[in-house]
């Protein structure tokens, strides 16, 4: 039966572990002199309707390391949804490749390649959630309370830490998928997470409702505030980024620079620095480039692996 990879909502925290100990291993592997070719023959059709640089590159040398192949299809060749229709593109591309990666604007879009499509079908990014980063952050999260990189990991080791998902200050307009799936992740593993965002900021409120939900079930904390320094106390991980408001599209029009001059107006009473909180030494991790950031005690994490162990899982289930 094909499964795809749309939301980490739809796996069970068990197999979410499983997910991270094969990277784990899949990392390990590597190190010592390269992975076994476990996607031999197998090809992966990569849908940019939003270009990237590191997903791009993340995805097609996972696929070179397990032996297999990518191709990457650029916005103007498909025309995702105007040229092409979504439901077209995911049936042809069913016929020529073992399965498809999408980074797209709308989360529908996933949705639909994932119905028509005959193959497994990975979200690499929509406007709602970005599942493989949420992968990764948890992995180098473990990783780094836990015994350390390449020495296993342990998802436990979260319980009880703070997670501070705080707004970024910065002359950008991003989406919110990053911070919204950093909510979700976090709150489903025990974490005790706060929400820092000026004003006018909101995430959609189906995420924040889940988190909430997450944190009770697993006996956690939830907060939403305003005060960034506030936010910042007790932290062991702060994911810092800078997302747009909820009125940053209008009748279907993106106004980016409406946004962007939003951003730099209330970033100017809101932003804090890490020089302006002594004393504290958590894992800072951030996801905008351009922003302007002070780095005190602080390490950033990313876990590239996480790439190659999602394709070895779905790649698998193919015909």
């Amino acid at each position: 039966m094909k499964r795809d990879l749309i939301s980490l909502a739809d796996l069970a925290p068990s197999e979410i572990e499983g997910l991270i100990r094969r990277a784990v291993a899949l990392k390990a592997e590597w190190q010592r002199g390269g992975n076994e070719p476990l996607l031999s023959g197998k090809m992966l059709g990569m849908i940019f309707q939003k270009p990237s640089l590191r997903t791009r590159v993340s995805f097609e040398m996972a696929m070179h390391q397990l032996g297999g192949d990518a191709m990457y299809l650029s916005p103007d060749e498909i025309g995702l949804g105007k040229r092409e229709s979504v439901a077209d593109v995911a049936r042809v591309l069913s016929r020529y490749v073992d399965g498809i990666m999408a980074r797209v604007f709308a989360h529908a879009h996933i949705i639909e390649l994932a119905r028509y499509s005959r193959v497994p079908v990975i979200n690499g990014l929509s406007d709602f959630t970005h599942p493989c980063q949420g992968l990764a952050d948890l992995m180098g999260w473990a990783e780094w309370y836990g015994a350390g990189p390449g020495k296993g990991v342990d998802t436990s080791v979260l319980r009880g830490k703070k997670l501070l998902v705080t707004w970024g200050h910065g002359a950008l307009a991003r989406s919110w998928c990053s911070v919204q799936e950093a909510l979700l992740i976090g709150s489903r593993f025990g974490m005790d997470v706060t929400l820092a965002a000026p004003e006018g900021f909101d995430l959609d409120p189906e995420v924040v409702t889940a988190a909430r939900e997450n944190c009770r079930a697993n006996g956690a904390r939830f907060e939403i505030t305003h005060d960034p320094r506030e936010g910042y106390r007790g932290a062991h991980v702060v994911y810092s980024r800078h997302w747009m408001s909820p009125q940053a599209y209008q009748n279907g029009q993106f106004l980016k620079a409406q946004e962007i001059e939003k951003a730099l107006r209330e970033g100017g009473n809101t932003a804090a620095t890490v020089k302006e909180l002594p004393g504290l030494n958590h894992l800072f991790q951030t996801c905008q480039t351009g922003a302007v950031s002070e780095y005190g005690k602080i390490e950033e994490t990313m876990a590239p692996a996480v790439l190659e162990m999602i394709s070895d899982w779905i790649l698998q289930h193919t015909r």
